[in-house]
């Protein structure tokens, strides 16, 4: 067993919805947060009582004092506060001496349940890209060229509040916009299935959210008609936004950083594997 004072558990940052896959699709990409017991190293900050790592510490049996050291950036809809609950879950975990695969089912309920939904949770604990349904992470196969592409994020100079946003979706949507995201749901996950990047053209049209959200956020819209006309293969709202995400050849993740509107920076970032783990 670890000493409790050596324990550090790292979780990566996630991409919500993948446009389609409103509330159900998730992606870990390569932004970190690591949460630790004892004193803070350097560039970690110590967690209070009220930060969102304390809870799902606490409700899987954690102890002590709790540190955070993150570049994932907070209200920008790369599932800040996701990561750094999955942290937190996974490491009193590891302080009882089990591995964190061994009690994923109760670190992805605890997560989801504080979060309101595990589409972002599901990815931080697992890695990879996958699908949360009826309170399960259900993992996507990843080939090698889907594996290996690259997370374009653009990243503008607002934030957003997940709550808020949430606010401004309506509780009922037509027949012809389900089906519309039924469609392009499926032929992500097919993409995904197949390895096939051509798949994912259209796959990340939305009807059920982006309409209401995308408006709000200066340039979005315009990042992913552009974004996707320099070559990327699909370009979606990140989470409730404001970032945008794009997959893309690595060969074309330049160019398509390139193109991005300029009230924002952007991130070239891969798709993390190996989700929530002891370092």
């Amino acid at each position: 067993m670890h000493q409790l004072s050596e324990l550090v558990v790292r979780a990566p940052a996630s991409s919500a919805n993948l446009g389609a896959g409103f509330d159900v699709f998730g992606m870990a990409v390569t932004l970190f947060a690591d949460v630790g017991t004892g004193a803070p190293p350097d560039g970690a900050q110590p967690c209070g009582e009220q930060h969102p790592a304390r809870a799902p510490f606490a409700r899987l049996g954690g102890v002590g004092p709790l540190w955070l050291r993150t570049n994932i950036p907070m209200a920008r809809g790369l599932g800040f506060s996701g990561a750094v609950r999955v942290a937190a879950a996974g490491l009193a975990v590891a302080q009882s001496g089990l591995p964190i695969e061994s009690c994923g089912d109760e670190v992805l309920a605890v997560t989801a349940a504080l979060e309101g939904h595990g589409d972002n949770v599901g990815a931080s604990l697992l890695g990879g890209v996958g699908a949360y349904v009826d309170g399960e992470a259900v993992p996507f196969p990843l080939g090698p060229v889907l594996a290996g592409a690259s997370f374009v994020a653009w990243v503008p100079d607002v934030t957003t509040s997940t709550d808020a946003s949430r606010r401004t979706l309506g509780d009922q949507v037509s027949r012809l916009d389900a089906v519309h995201n039924l469609g392009r749901a499926t032929k992500m996950a097919m993409a995904f299935a197949h390895d096939d990047p051509a798949l994912l053209a259209g796959a990340a049209d939305d009807r059920l959210h982006q309409a209401d959200r995308l408006p709000s956020i200066p340039g979005a819209a315009e990042a992913i008609e552009a974004g996707t006309a320099a070559g990327a293969w699909c370009g979606w709202l990140s989470g409730s936004g404001p970032t945008v995400g794009f997959l893309a050849s690595n060969e074309n993740a330049e160019a398509v950083a390139r193109v991005l509107p300029g009230n924002g920076h952007v991130k070239v970032l891969a798709v993390d594997p190996q989700g929530a783990r002891v370092l």
